[in-house]
């Protein structure tokens, strides 16, 4: 008799939130298949992707780039049927969703495009939040798949609907991680206890469950991975991309753009996000009150930790993530482009790479071809400029200085 059931799920993928969505299911019944490119010692780990499938009617999919969504999609295509219900959780281009989409329905399969909300902390609570798109009664199908994880299920259209949703609302998110970052970085240059910072903030209508949890992090110089740098500043590419497709500019994603890709430079993609603070306390140590030391320059109190850059410009670079390569990225403000291979999700998946989704075509011509620096490369330095850090840099290929 087939070991096979209507409660067989299979998840692709054991990253930060996949693992912890395996899990969930497992203690709300399911029978749970499992693969990873890094083989994992966990239950019901299999040979391969394409064994998921055969053993699975539902798969949900957790890889964080387009190019491994696409070679997920065509190495379990063969044992695709009528039955199969396939979710993508991945954040991408709208387009690659769509072109996944198409792959996985030409064997008569279901495809949902189904990113998420929530961090690692969520998926463990079971409190995720899906932004679901695609064919109704597939989503109603794969419903309890989906409720073992979550908390709410949002139906937001057809495939690649939910994917644009979810890419706009990590714009949000990285603008105000940023701006949260500066502005604890105001309050510590200026003397201040941060701890007042954090007190007034609970009380202004500006706060977010985002800087509830980012906050702490930053002033306690803790950035152990949640959401990590490299795979936000894979979602803010995915931005720009856009934007520029729609012959937009987007001065805020922009700024974030520039500080997770110094972030990246510095060696700290598996870091945190909050890990933005670091370009004002770059040895990212806390910045609680009893941290505080004698600045001789001006007299005010400042945190351990606290780096001064003076006297020198830093030539911004995109570091490719998951490769020893940075890529030159300075361009006029209309023209510049950000070079960035995609990493596998924290998954580990996607080892192997396949073209890039038709639908990056129209902006592929401006993206800015790899230099040849090593990841081990010390920062360059132009003289005579200031300090570009997020916001200086930007605002200059602006004004044309």
């Amino acid at each position: 008799m087939s070991i096979r059931t209507r409660k067989n799920v299979g998840v692709i993928g054991l990253g930060i939130i996949g693992q912890r969505v395996a899990d969930r299911l497992r203690e709300r019944g399911f029978h749970v298949f499992v693969w990873n490119r890094t083989p994992r010692p966990v239950p019901n780990f299999v040979g391969s992707p394409s064994e998921v499938a055969e053993l699975c009617d539902f798969i949900q999919i957790f890889v964080s780039d387009d190019e491994a969504l696409l070679q997920t999609a065509q190495r379990i295509t063969r044992d695709l049927s009528p039955n199969h219900v396939v979710m993508a959780h991945c954040t991408v281009s709208p387009d690659t969703m769509r072109a996944a989409a198409e792959i996985i329905e030409k064997r008569g399969a279901r495809f949902l495009d189904a990113p998420f909300t929530g961090s690692k902390m969520a998926a463990e609570r079971g409190q995720l939040v899906y932004y679901v798109g695609g064919d109704e009664a597939a989503l109603q199908q794969a419903r309890p798949v989906l409720e073992a994880s979550s908390k709410e299920i949002i139906a937001m259209g057809k495939v690649g609907d939910a994917t644009t949703i979810k890419v706009a609302t990590n714009m949000v998110t990285a603008a105000s991680v940023q701006g949260a970052a500066e502005a604890l970085a105001l309050i510590s240059k200026s003397g201040l206890p941060v701890e007042k910072f954090a007190d007034a903030m609970r009380n202004n209508g500006s706060n977010s469950s985002t800087h509830d949890m980012k906050l702490p992090m930053m002033m306690e110089g803790n950035f152990e991975p949640h959401f990590s740098v490299k795979h936000m500043l894979k979602d803010v590419v995915i931005a720009t991309r856009l934007a520029r497709a729609f012959g937009m500019e987007f001065g805020a994603t922009d700024a974030s753009r520039h500080g997770l890709t110094e972030e990246m430079r510095q060696g700290r993609g598996d870091d945190d996000y909050s890990s933005l603070f670091r370009q004002y306390f770059p040895a990212g140590r806390s910045l609680k009150s009893d941290q505080k030391v004698s600045n001789g320059d001006d007299d005010q109190p400042r945190f351990a930790g606290l780096a001064e850059v003076n006297g020198a410009e830093q030539v911004s670079e995109t570091v490719v993530a998951g490769s020893s390569a940075p890529v030159a990225a300075e361009a006029s403000i209309k023209k510049e482009a950000t070079v960035v291979t995609l990493t596998p999700d924290e998954t580990d998946e996607g080892a192997m790479r396949v073209a890039a989704a038709h639908s990056m075509r129209a902006v592929a011509e401006s993206e800015i071809q790899p230099s040849t620096l090593s990841p081990e490369s010390p920062d360059k330095e132009e003289p005579g400029g200031e300090s570009r850090g997020a916001w200086g840099g930007f605002w200059r290929r602006r004004t044309g200085d």
